[in-house]
């Protein structure tokens, strides 16, 4: 079954949500150009509300990496995504100081993204659009391209994932603005996303 990840959360509110819907990955947004940025300590409050039976992944942009290993070793994030110009020496660098699993996210404008994506040594991909976090996707006919399992993100809302999930079979879904409301994240919306995909 297709998992999932709903990404962006901000409030205590929306990890009771995430407790009750009992997604695969829930998401923290490190990035300070980010409407969902949390600072360390708001994260780690957060964390300690989440059940241990969900992963809490740390999204990161081009991020010191000093910060990314005291949020692992602390425990605050459970897997890392990296989200910006991060290279192959990034990522071994990385490895070096966390054995956390690491995600990659790639931008997909054509076939070269996906190619990029199949070469990456990270332990697993994330295909988004140019514009991650606001909802848009991408040319989704690019896919049957992709033979490593990948995470799908981009336009995903409880109405576009049903059909992504039976067409494509990702192996997991991200979430972020297609959950919310006023930029917030929406209960009933989160509920609907993963009945969406489960159902």
């Amino acid at each position: 079954m297709t998992k999932i990840k709903l990404c962006g959360l901000t409030r205590p509110c929306d990890i009771e949500t995430a407790n009750i819907l009992m997604p695969e990955y829930i998401g923290f947004v490190f990035a300070k150009n980010s409407k969902r940025y949390l600072n360390h300590s708001q994260a780690a409050t957060l964390k300690k509300l989440l059940y241990p039976e969900i992963m809490a992944v740390g999204v990161f942009v081009d991020e010191d990496i000093g910060i990314i290993k005291a949020l692992s070793e602390e425990g605050v994030i459970d897997a890392i995504q990296l989200h910006g110009r991060e290279d192959e020496a990034y990522m071994k660098r990385l490895r070096e100081i966390t054995d956390k699993p690491l995600i990659k996210a790639f931008r997909v404008e054509g076939g070269e993204d996906i190619a990029k994506a199949q070469e990456s040594t990270a332990d697993y991909v994330l295909l988004d659009s140019q514009s991650g976090g606001t909802g848009i996707k991408f040319n989704w006919n690019l896919l049957p391209q992709m033979s490593r399992p990948y995470f799908l993100a981009g336009g995903l809302d409880g109405k576009t994932v049903r059909e992504a999930v039976d067409r494509w079979h990702p192996f997991a879904v991200d979430v972020s603005s297609g959950i919310e409301t006023g930029g917030c994240k929406d209960a009933d919306k989160m509920r609907a996303f993963i009945e969406a995909v489960r159902n």
